[in-house]
């Protein structure tokens, strides 16, 4: 995240020297004025009318009560901007997505003289139906009194129930899931990190194919509560302010290899995920989201890494236990003038239905949106969110989820952001921003001469318009209607449930993958539907956006079509299944042949 001082120099700046359509911003450390180019207009023919978004906010009715605690009692430390974690996961088995929370929590130091009494910082709500919740946490096992940040699920043992990691301000936990209820086995599993890191996203992905599901975490700088007040970053006209984190320095992110019989084994040296600055030698990630998917269609998994005010990372599989770093040379380490941005959440999907892969990844106020496509040449992608229609829309939020899904079921992935700045005053030195912000939804028109993506306007997107601090988003099917809904998590307030009624109509088709010989969640598998001339693709990829997961299922929008040709799957393990009669408008599972 940016230097909050820095918005305070830019309209000082910007007053003394005239400048108009510039954004200026100053670097502690070296200090260096730098002036953005203006961003490009772009010309063409005139934007086309998205459907509404008929997204209604049904959490108080569903029985949703959480809030999200940061702590913060004013002096403006790093972690409490960053928010929680939330993920959709059916871990009862009753075929209904239910609901994890990651909660953080009072700083030690602030506690009464008497102590505070410690609680689970995860929250659980059980899919009771008929978009009810109910909180389940008392009796679920989840119990750790964390700073909590991320979560990612899967069925890591492959015993059929769906386990959970939750990354946090300090250790780490992993719960099994045992018949529905769940066990702490970090001890014994040796995923925990280290007490003295920070932990922020996390993804479950199969690197060696071996059928088990290993567990890649990032972290996000080396902090402490010593080092973020001797920092002492201030705001003019506010005080303490929260400070950047260019001027903290970097870390490794843990690779754990899954050995099986519940133990993993740190990697990371030997798998060469280790990144050092070139220049000093120290680590240099500073990572908020990862996303593993397969990015020169090889058959094995590469990594995504947003970093924050550094340079992004592309971790591509060499097929022997080891990465090699290759951001630059991709196109996705940079924005188009060779800058780094404040990158937090990531998604990546095939959104054309062309074959070409799309890398969303959002940044902070003042940097657009970024969209990263793939170009006709392996591993090589280009930046296209000002020519798809994202970037001008999206350059004045701060945002900090992003999702493909297809909210009106046309065929076609629309793009979500969560928004919300990291200053609660930030509006009384920067008139053009305000801490709580409209999570924004852009429809996918499917180009023929007008640009990818439209905004949906504030007056047609329903309850997704309300503004608020947001920062992580997940979807699922909660009611069983086939549309995909929403949650979103904000800072110290409520999430938001959002119930998705789009009246178009629209038919749909849903798939539960089950691996038999690759991992039981099929956690990397590639789907692909054919529907007359037309292909479309996604990935078994739950762990998206920003600290967040969202459902396993995966969900195809069939507009008017009301039959689908062929399903072809690519599981993990490289081998091919076809089928040819699935029903639509159902979710069906489709088990791995052996």
């Amino acid at each position: 995240m940016r230097n909050s001082r820095s918005v305070g120099s830019l309209l000082v700046v910007a007053t003394l020297v005239g400048v108009a359509g510039l954004t200026v911003w100053m670097r502690r450390g070296p200090n260096i004025v730098r002036l953005a180019a203006p961003l490009p207009v772009r010309s063409g023919p005139p934007s086309i009318a998205p459907p509404a978004a008929a997204f209604v906010d049904i959490t108080r009715q569903a029985g949703i009560t959480f809030e999200h605690e940061n702590g913060a009692e004013g002096q403006k430390l790093l972690p409490e901007t960053m928010g929680g974690g939330v993920a959709f996961l059916d871990f009862d088995n009753d075929g209904r997505p239910d609901l994890l929370f990651v909660d953080s929590r009072p700083w030690a130091s602030s506690a009464p003289a008497g102590g505070r009494t410690p609680r689970s910082r995860l929250v659980l709500y059980r899919n009771l139906g008929e978009g009810r919740f109910a909180d389940v946490t008392a009796t679920s096992g989840l119990s750790a009194d964390v700073y909590g940040m991320g979560v990612t699920a899967a069925d890591y043992d492959n015993d059929g129930w769906t386990d959970l990691f939750v990354t946090a301000v300090g250790v780490n936990h992993l719960f099994r899931n045992v018949g529905g209820h769940f066990t702490d086995v970090t001890a014994v599993a040796g995923v925990g990190g280290r007490p003295d890191q920070w932990s922020t996203c996390a993804t479950w992905f199969d690197y060696d194919r071996d059928g088990n599901l290993d567990l890649f975490v990032c972290n996000y700088v080396r902090w402490s509560r010593a080092i973020d007040l001797q920092q002492d970053f201030r705001l003019v006209g506010l005080g303490r302010a929260y400070g950047p984190p260019r001027t903290f320095e970097g870390t490794f992110p843990y690779l754990y290899h899954n050995d099986g019989h519940g133990h993993f084994t740190d990697v990371s040296a030997r798998a060469g995920v280790q990144i050092k600055n070139p220049a000093t030698g120290v680590p240099m990630a500073k990572s908020l989201g990862v996303v593993a998917v397969d990015l020169d269609g090889d058959g094995w998994p590469d990594l995504i890494v947003a970093n924050d005010t550094v340079q992004n990372f592309v971790l591509h599989n060499k097929q022997n236990g080891a990465f090699e770093e290759i951001g630059a040379s991709a196109g996705i380490a940079f924005d188009p003038y060779g800058n780094s941005r404040s990158a937090m959440g990531i998604d990546a999907a095939d959104f054309r239905n062309d074959g070409s892969l799309g890398v969303a990844i959002g940044n902070f106020a003042n940097e657009m949106t970024a969209l990263y496509v793939s170009q006709q040449a392996p591993l090589q992608f280009a930046d296209e969110a000002i020519v798809a229609g994202i970037g001008p829309a999206s350059r004045g939020a701060l945002t900090f989820g992003v999702l493909f899904f297809d909210y009106d079921l046309d065929g076609r992935l629309d793009l979500l952001t969560a928004n919300g700045h990291i200053e609660d005053e930030i509006n009384k030195v920067q008139a053009s921003q305000q801490y709580a912000q409209q999570p924004r939804l852009f429809w996918n028109t499917g180009g023929g001469g007008h640009p990818a993506f439209v905004p949906v306007a504030a007056d047609r997107a329903n309850d997704l318009s309300q503004p608020m601090v947001a920062r992580g988003a997940a979807v699922a099917d909660i009611d069983g209607d086939g549309d995909l809904d929403l949650v979103l998590t904000s800072v110290k307030g409520p999430p938001r449930l959002l119930r998705n009624g789009q009246p178009s109509g629209h038919h749909w088709l849903r798939l539960s993958l089950r691996g038999t010989r690759s991992n039981r969640d099929a956690i990397g598998s590639i789907v692909e539907i054919r529907v007359g001339a037309q292909t479309l693709r996604r990935t078994v990829m739950p762990t998206r956006g920003y600290l967040s997961q969202s459902e396993l299922p995966v969900t195809f929008g069939l507009g008017d079509r009301t039959r689908v040709d062929e399903v072809r799957i690519r599981w993990p393990d490289g081998s091919m299944q076809q089928l040819r009669e699935v029903a639509v408008d159902a979710l069906t599972t489709i088990v791995q042949s052996r």
